[in-house]
């Protein structure tokens, strides 16, 4: 997701001024992604210019608000109707580390999968109580189950590692 559009979907509801924007967007998303402001106000100058959205003046203590334009919502429309596909996320690391450990046959294999896999357990017992004492409601908790379910697809995936490892070895 690009902040642009997560910017767009909180303008959908309402005006807003930036450190609104800002707050809402990473309680959001669960604080997994948190936003510098002078991220969001770059954001906010490229949607003006691109006619995504437009001030609609001050709120009572006479902060600047933007509200989305219809082509903005067109804009939002078209993004939440289009699939995210797999070539649009980031290179996953993690694989590259391990495949690089095996091609380099310098370092052991089984030592760089258990030290992923601590850190792995770590981070889904972290999420876990971060679930529990999550307050901001539905988005947050989606995007928190998403964090859970990918950590425990990675656990799976070092058990399968480390299994193909010890028997091609």
């Amino acid at each position: 997701m690009s902040i642009r559009h997560g910017l767009l979907a909180l303008l959908n509801s309402g005006p807003r001024y930036g450190y609104q924007l800002r707050g809402e967007f990473e309680a959001s998303t669960g604080g997994t992604w948190p936003l510098n402001i002078g991220q969001v106000y770059t954001t906010l100058a490229r949607l003006e210019r691109d006619g995504l959205v437009e001030p609609a003046g001050a709120d009572e203590q006479g902060r600047a608000v933007y509200a989305i334009t219809e082509a903005g919502r067109g804009e939002l429309e078209r993004w939440f109707g289009t699939p995210v596909a797999p070539g649009d996320r980031p290179r996953d690391e993690l694989a590259i580390k391990i495949a690089m450990a095996v091609a380099s046959g310098a370092v052991d294999v089984a030592e760089v999968i258990q030290a992923q896999r601590a850190a792995t357990m770590r981070a889904l017992q972290e999420l876990t109580r971060t679930k529990r004492s999550a307050t901001q409601g539905l988005a947050e908790r989606l995007v928190i189950d998403a964090s859970i379910f990918r950590t425990e697809a990675e656990q799976r995936w070092l058990d399968h590692c480390e299994a193909v490892f010890k028997e091609v070895r």
